[in-house]
């Protein structure tokens, strides 16, 4: 998932969550990112993101430290708060986050096998915001979305994880599960903002890649 331009991470007092857990303070990228290298990241077309994850049952293995890892410096290079597996072209029910809720807080970590609690409809209420994506390197749009989530998963370990987001970081939690299952955010747009964001990207993509690119040597140096 995209950082669009409206977002805004300055709140006096706001907190800072590592795999949900409370933390003083942590640095400006997770350490995963340093061993990490950066991998390509998917496009909308590409069958890999067309179709359900598997669901991961081995943990704690070396691939899936490194794939992690990966997958951070992956993020942090395309300036993106969320990333899903799929999205690096492996399909697995995995995704990683650095983002901020609507109080300012920081979230960070992974999940795997996540799934998301179906909210009672007193509590749902939906928050049109700008959306956008990785894999469709550009355009934004507004959808609606609850403005809270709660992620149900486990981390690389396999220890049980429960992931809770409002504002901002829900939408981030959502959007990255839908990756998991097989869907875009623009596919839950109307035909004519799904055609319009396609078009748009393809007018923006390869400014899209040079920024990347620039990213990538900046951390790289």
């Amino acid at each position: 998932m995209s950082e669009p331009h409206t977002h805004t991470t300055s709140h006096t007092g706001a907190r800072i969550f590592v795999q949900g857990q409370p933390v003083d303070s942590y640095p400006d990228f997770a350490p995963e990112a340093a061993r990490g290298e950066t991998l390509r990241i998917t496009v909308v077309g590409e069958d890999v993101l067309h179709r359900p994850c598997a669901e991961i049952t081995e943990f704690g293995t070396p691939e899936l430290d490194k794939l992690i890892d990966d997958m951070f410096r992956t993020m942090y290079v395309a300036d993106g708060v969320g990333l899903a597996a799929n999205q690096v072209d492996v399909g697995i029910r995995l995704f990683v986050y650095d983002c901020t809720d609507e109080d300012g807080n920081r979230h960070i970590g992974h999940i795997l096998n996540p799934v998301l609690d179906e909210l009672p409809a007193a509590e749902r209420h939906l928050e049109e915001a700008g959306e956008g994506c990785l894999s469709v390197p550009g355009p934004n749009k507004d959808l609606p979305r609850p403005d809270r989530a709660v992620a149900r998963g486990v981390d690389k370990h396999g220890n049980p994880l429960v992931i809770e987001g409002t504002g901002y970081f829900a939408r981030c939690l959502q959007h990255e599960t839908d990756h998991l299952n097989g869907y875009l955010y623009i596919d839950r747009l109307s035909k004519r903002d799904r055609k319009d964001a396609l078009k748009k990207m393809e007018s923006m993509k390869e400014a899209v890649f040079a920024r990347r690119a620039e990213k990538d040597a900046q951390l790289t140096g």
